[in-house]
């Protein structure tokens, strides 16, 4: 019978971390290794990071670049003159995510990171958020992941990159100053306005997917209706950062709001700027916004379909400490059900390969290039690049298809081809799965030809593979 310390070791690691090359450090305490490790996110490490100040001048900077792309060098198309002016930050960006994930001490902290960088996602699929992506993750998610979860919202909602990823630049009350403006000019010049009015997807996307949850808005009584988007997206006009701002501060422009009092759900809000940190705060606080965060945790960490016990006492922790967010991690570590012996998750492609790497202590050097050294993006997963503002799937059915599983079996391959004559896998097996190692897996590790294919059985193996 397994030690069930040296299981909870095992569990600690890759359930809740993101694998390590051995369960000695944390087999004395597992539950106190991860306790221990609730904070802040580690400061980024790599070179080329800029602020979220230094981004906003340089997506300012774009401009010059969009006057030379009207009539681009030969041999060049416009996009590919204005795709270069954003390569060397986006790949520093996915460097510095993949080199701290690789490299930290704090396994339990970055997988948080990386979680809540996933529920408020921001993407480069859109080319908007180019040059902005990292610097929203190190500005509005890494100094947030263990504080107030309305802390964490307002960072995420008011950021450049949320504003200008979910089109809030463009959104304009309908009785604004610049829409009225718009239509002056456009009765003299008898062209249409360019500004075209209020845009509704960021109030929608911070309903739906950051707060109350597409599911609580469905039957007779549900926590809001389409008219509470409406309203929640008046509150939001004003709130954009234009080109000509590069103070991230100065997200707010009086000219854009609408005017007059706004209700939604149920409560009157005056106009202004301060009216979206009240309604931010009320949803934070809101019941339905509770069960859904739980959920998700308890989903991301435990199980497709959680425990509902589990999402309940999260829920529960998470509405009597404020919406504060350690106090959550520290129920859910504290939790049986996170520690029930069977892997019910399959972990991502960006999970595997950094499970892989740490496990491996692969050389720091391979990140130089960003995800293109490492192969995350042919896994089906580009880093920072989730194909909607839902981000990437949380539930393992969606990563089990079979080219999926194909493409992980051929980096696998091509992984231990390179490293494998120098690893012991069977000794890296027992030390870094200890008791989830299944007797099947270690007869098939030992039987093997060589050492390349001994290590490419221990990566795609089910209890490598899941957490």
């Amino acid at each position: 019978m397994a030690n069930p310390s040296s299981l909870q070791a095992a569990i600690a690691a890759h359930r809740f971390g993101l694998g390590e090359p051995s369960l000695e450090a944390i087999a004395p305490d597992p539950q106190q290794w991860l306790l221990a490790q609730i904070g802040p996110a580690d400061a980024p490490r790599g070179d080329g990071l800029l602020s979220t100040a230094q981004a906003l001048e340089h997506v300012a900077a774009e401009r010059e670049k969009r006057q030379l792309a009207k009539n681009p060098p030969a041999g060049m198309t416009a996009e590919q003159v204005l795709a270069g002016h954003y390569r060397d930050v986006i790949v520093a960006d996915a460097r510095s995510r993949l080199l701290t994930a690789a490299t930290t001490t704090r396994p339990f902290a970055e997988r948080l990171q990386l979680f809540w960088a996933n529920h408020f996602t921001v993407s480069l699929a859109k080319g908007a958020t180019r040059g902005l992506v990292g610097a929203f993750e190190r500005d509005a998610i890494r100094p947030n992941i263990a504080g107030s979860f309305e802390t964490l919202l307002v960072a995420s909602t008011t950021h450049p990159a949320m504003l200008r990823y979910l089109d809030n630049v463009q959104s304009a009350g309908p009785r604004s100053r610049i829409v009225a403006r718009a239509a002056r000019r456009a009765e003299r010049s008898g062209e249409g306005p360019r500004i075209t009015g209020l845009n509704e997807n960021l109030a929608r996307e911070v309903l739906e997917l950051h707060t109350l949850g597409a599911e609580s808005a469905r039957g007779a009584n549900g926590s809001y209706t389409q008219a509470d988007v409406t309203a929640f997206a008046r509150v939001l006009t004003g709130w954009r950062v234009g080109l000509q701002s590069t103070d991230p501060g100065d997200a707010f422009d009086a000219n854009w709001h609408e005017p007059g009092a706004k209700t939604v759900l149920g409560k009157v809000y005056a106009e202004g700027p301060d009216a979206l940190r009240r309604v931010l705060h009320d949803l934070a606080f809101h019941p339905a916004t509770a069960n859904f965060i739980a959920t998700k945790i308890a989903r991301h960490f435990v199980a497709d379909i959680p425990p509902p016990a589990l999402v309940d006492r999260l829920a529960q922790t998470y509405l009597r400490n404020d919406t504060r967010l350690a106090p959550v991690y520290q129920e859910l570590v504290r939790s049986p059900e996170a520690w029930m012996p069977q892997p019910m998750k399959l972990k991502t492609p960006e999970e595997f390969v950094l499970s892989a790497t740490r496990v491996l202590r692969f050389n720091p050097r391979l990140f130089e290039r960003g995800d293109n050294a490492i192969g995350i993006g042919a896994l089906g997963q580009r880093i920072q690049a989730a194909p909607s503002p839902a981000g990437w799937s949380d539930r393992a059915e969606d990563w089990l298809g079979p080219d999926a599983v194909w493409k992980r079996i051929e980096w696998s391959t091509r992984t231990a081809n390179r490293v494998g004559g120098s690893v012991d896998a069977r000794a890296l097996a027992a030390q870094s799965l200890g008791p989830l190692l299944s007797l099947e897996t270690k007869t098939q590790i030992e039987r093997a030809a060589d050492g390349p294919q001994a290590l490419a059985l221990l990566l795609m193996a089910p209890e490598f593979q899941r957490r």
